[in-house]
């Protein structure tokens, strides 16, 4: 969870995240909503491989990238852990 967490500190990689969002891509694709190099990018995107964010699947000669929800759950799920406390501890008082 903290290679997920250091990752999503990154604006660009979030902004990566938010693109795979709406629909799945080659790393050209994502690279065209930046104004950065292309190996840049591919650092990015191994990053968000590396933490469980997104994952990729080779289809002819591209690698196509998509989100990996699982994550994305465990997180949202570890983060609400701490607001179903707070509510046991308020129906104690």
């Amino acid at each position: 969870m903290n290679e997920a967490f250091k990752a999503l500190s990154d604006p660009t990689r979030r902004k990566i995240l938010t693109l795979l969002k709406n629909n799945n891509m080659t790393a050209g694709e994502i690279a065209d909503h930046f104004n950065m190099t292309k190996p840049s990018i591919s650092q990015h995107l191994k990053l968000l491989k590396n933490a469980g964010l997104i994952q990729s699947e080779k289809q002819g000669q591209f690698i196509i990238y998509s989100l990996h929800t699982t994550v994305f759950q465990e997180l949202i799920s570890w983060a609400f852990s701490f607001t179903e406390n707070n509510k046991d501890k308020e129906g104690e008082k």
